[in-house]
This record gives C-alpha cells, sequence and structure tokens, in this order.
C-alpha cells in the first residue's frame, strides 16, 4: 500500500504486465460502457427533458469505451509507454470530471420543469 503513493509506481515507464485481476477490472469497465452506450441510443431518441442528459451520457460512454478498448489493447500487447499507470490515472480523473458535470446538468432538471410548467400555465391563457 505504501508503494501506491511513490513517484516511481505512478511514473514509471515501464510498469510491466497487468495483472490478470486489474486486466478483468478494466474489461468489466469497457463493457459495462458499451452496454451504457447501447442503452442511452435508445433513450437519447425520446423528445423531452431529458434529451440533453441522454446525449451526454451517449457522448460520454461511447468515448470512454473507446479509450478502453485502446488501453485493453496497449496493456495485452505490453507496450511500455502506453501501459504506464499514469495513463490510468490521468482516464480515471477524465472520467469523474464528466460525471460531474452530467451530474450537474441533471441537477438543473427541476428548474426546467418548472420553467416550463410556468411556461404553460402562461400560454394558457393567450390565444
Amino acid at each position: 500500500m505504501t508503494n501506491l503513493f511513490t513517484f516511481k509506481y505512478w511514473f514509471s515507464v515501464n510498469p510491466g504486465a497487468l495483472l490478470n485481476l486489474g486486466f478483468n477490472l478494466l474489461l468489466a469497465l469497457t463493457i459495462v460502457l458499451l452496454i451504457l452506450g447501447l442503452v442511452t441510443i435508445v433513450l437519447k431518441r425520446r423528445k423531452g427533458i431529458y434529451r440533453g442528459v441522454f446525449n451526454s451520457l451517449y457522448d460520454f460512454s461511447v468515448a470512454n469505451f473507446i479509450l478502453g478498448l485502446i488501453f485493453l489493447f496497449f496493456h495485452y500487447e505490453n507496450i511500455p509507454f502506453f501501459t504506464a499507470r499514469f495513463w490510468l490515472a490521468l482516464w480515471a480523473i477524465g472520467i469523474v470530471l464528466w460525471l460531474y458535470f452530467i451530474f450537474k446538468k441533471i441537477k438543473k432538471i427541476p428548474e426546467k420543469k418548472k420553467e416550463i410548467e410556468a411556461e404553460k400555465e402562461k400560454n394558457k391563457y393567450l390565444p
């Protein structure tokens, strides 16, 4: 565990092959992203207030699925520079930031619903 916080652990250009558990976790994450992408393809076609969120989730899942496939390829082929751990750390940071902005968009949905309801109420009395 103390090795996890060393500079050499994260920035070693030749870290060696991923353990079987790590490879399987990366494969599972890639499969989950593929499934999320397929689900959001169907959901983003619907009209409504959630369409923007589903578009963002689709973009998130497809982009990260492709990156996951690239990382799986590099780890399978054991290409030294591209299997460095800092690439996975940067990818994880990117995923967290992207999900933060998606959740921020989700939190704005109740406000949009209220605005739509107010607009409907106002338009009800207009010819």
